[in-house]
């Protein structure tokens, strides 16, 4: 497995080694012991699947806050998407930054997104799905979440027209207006 560590303390990208034939290919997504021994020591607990119909649909910026807040492992299983982490974490010194990676079904890279994160993409292709596995359970009285086209986060969506948004997203709140529920505590 290839490990990128990124220019955000935490984010890593992972690349899952792929073993073909002329039958296509296999690739473990996933190996505890792998984990581990690229400092990821992290329980997944509940693992989440979504399909987006249209190109341009842009899902987050989400979180999900303590008690219940979770490390992420995010990979696009059909289709390609724009993956975006920013740093959330108070006292970080990349705190608002952010970081983006393109997530297809061909390249098979995966993004491991740390509590403390924003966690939202945009779809580069029709019927995209994107599967990721989470370290603690989907809990709706943590859900939360800041505006994706933030001029303070800044991120460069390469969007060629409107996105499809939900009304949750649409209403999110600007970092400037979010007290963040996380502290940084130094890189790992």
């Amino acid at each position: 497995m290839l490990i990128e560590h990124t220019a955000l303390p935490d984010l890593v990208i992972l690349t899952p080694k792929r073993f073909g034939d002329e039958r296509g290919w296999f690739v473990e997504t996933y190996n505890v012991d792998r984990a581990k021994a690229a400092g990821l020591d992290v329980v997944f607990v509940q693992d989440n699947h979504s399909m987006s119909a249209r190109v341009g649909t842009l899902r987050g910026l989400h979180f999900q806050s303590p008690p219940h807040a979770q490390d992420k492992l995010v990979r696009c299983s059909k289709g390609a998407i724009f993956d975006v982490a920013v740093d959330i974490r108070r006292g970080s010194p990349t705190y608002g930054k952010w970081v983006g990676v393109e997530l297809t079904a061909e390249n098979g890279k995966q993004l491991y997104v740390p509590k403390g994160f924003l966690h939202g993409f945009v779809t580069r292709a029709e019927n995209t799905e994107v599967q990721y596995k989470c370290t603690d359970v989907y809990a709706p009285e943590c859900d939360g979440a800041v505006r994706w086209n933030d001029d303070e986060i800044g991120i460069d969506w390469a969007l060629t027209g409107d996105p499809v948004l939900s009304a949750k997203d649409m209403a999110a709140p600007l970092l400037r207006d979010f007290v963040s529920p996380f502290a940084f505590e130094g890189a790992k």
